[in-house]
């Protein structure tokens, strides 16, 4: 499987097409409007884009750009831009993650560790899950000492709908191994919060 997405390799069926056109026609709309003519085909198009995680294996992601080394002290990644679809209400919820993990042997080419925040991204989601997907996955891969995840995010469905707070911003984190340690976790939360000039 490439693990280069690409929205040109995944078909765009007539049905999701006619699955929103009836919608926009059930919303009181005129889907032969000059501006919703196409509007079923570009949605499908977004939508098959915005859930191409499904397409892809993470673990093979992180296996293709493993490499032996003797390093191992704390290895952080940061300000991960994410972008993901909660499952509730299959509004957008976006921000960033910050990942870290203590090699055990083998560390990873850095550029895998947003590629595998993408590929879960990139599905019908809940932050809490997604955070544990992530850890999850780097952790049952990669065999590290700890690996450490939090994940910030502001949520649609709370600032376009409900109880609609537009400054509401979503935390979740997840630590395993090492990060269990008080001063190793501190270390990684710190090192989050700072600002390197």
């Amino acid at each position: 499987m490439n693990e280069n997405f690409n929205i040109q390799t995944l078909p765009i069926t007539d049905e999701i097409k006619t699955n929103y056109r009836e919608i926009i026609d059930l919303l009181g709309e005129d889907t032969t409007r000059e501006g919703l003519v196409k509007t079923p085909e570009r949605a499908a198009k977004a939508m098959k884009f915005l859930t191409g995680g499904y397409e892809q294996d993470p673990k093979q992601i992180l296996q293709s750009a493993m490499f032996k080394e003797d390093y191992n002290e704390m290895v952080l990644v940061k300000d991960i831009e994410l972008y993901s679809m909660c499952e509730h209400h299959m509004l957008p919820f976006f921000g960033k993650a910050h990942v870290a993990y203590i090699p055990n042997g083998h560390i990873v080419g850095l550029s895998k560790i947003p590629r595998v925040v993408d590929v879960f991204s990139r599905r019908l989601q809940v932050q809490e899950r997604l955070t544990e997907q992530i850890l999850d996955c780097i952790n049952s891969t990669l065999k590290p000492q700890g690996v450490a995840v939090v994940i910030e995010a502001s949520h649609m469905c709370m600032m376009m709908r409900g109880v609609q707070k537009q400054n509401s911003l979503t935390t979740t984190s997840g630590f395993r191994g090492a990060f269990k340690d008080t001063d190793t976790r501190n270390e990684f939360l710190n090192l989050i919060s700072a600002r390197l000039s």
